[in-house]
């Protein structure tokens, strides 16, 4: 890759994380909620009573970073958690009424400019499109980030 080449992508990443946080600021102050925290809460949603370790992978997340995010969001009353009766190792996570009642007034995590640009491009653009961005996130060695951030630093920011 030329040195143009590398700024160029650098500049386009770096872009579209500016974009994420601009919308995350604004999602947080309209729900008092992070993002991770509703990737979490619809995960937990999606799976029904979960595991720790099956819900990181869902959200794409470290298990230590889900841990973190689920007491936030036990100590707001969203999810409770369960140890199970046959291993008492393992924690189930399930919504409470009042997760179901948050998640169903939250706003969309991506800019509705964004979805409008992006639902009329045609469905081979958009398909590339995906393509593209799970490739540079798999370049990026993104899934290893999170838990060598905390290695480095030691932080935990859901």
């Amino acid at each position: 890759m030329s040195d143009a080449q590398s700024r160029q992508v650098f500049k386009a990443i770096r872009r579209i994380v500016r974009a994420i946080d601009i919308r995350s600021k604004e999602v947080a102050r309209a729900t008092g909620l992070t993002i991770p925290q509703i990737v979490v809460l619809q995960g937990v949603q999606d799976l029904g009573e979960v595991t720790t370790t099956t819900l990181s992978k869902h959200a794409d997340l470290s298990s230590a970073t889900v841990v973190t995010i689920l007491d936030n969001l036990e100590r707001k009353g969203l999810v409770t958690r369960h140890r199970s009766d046959q291993d008492r190792r393992v924690v189930y996570t399930r919504l409470t009424d009042h997760g179901r009642q948050t998640l169903d007034t939250v706003p969309d995590l991506l800019q509705e400019e964004f979805k409008l640009k992006f639902a009329a491009r045609s469905v081979h653009e958009r398909e590339r499109l995906v393509a593209a961005i799970l490739s540079i996130a798999e370049m990026m060695d993104a899934d290893d980030l999170d838990a060598s951030a905390l290695l480095v630093t030691g932080n935990v920011h859901p």
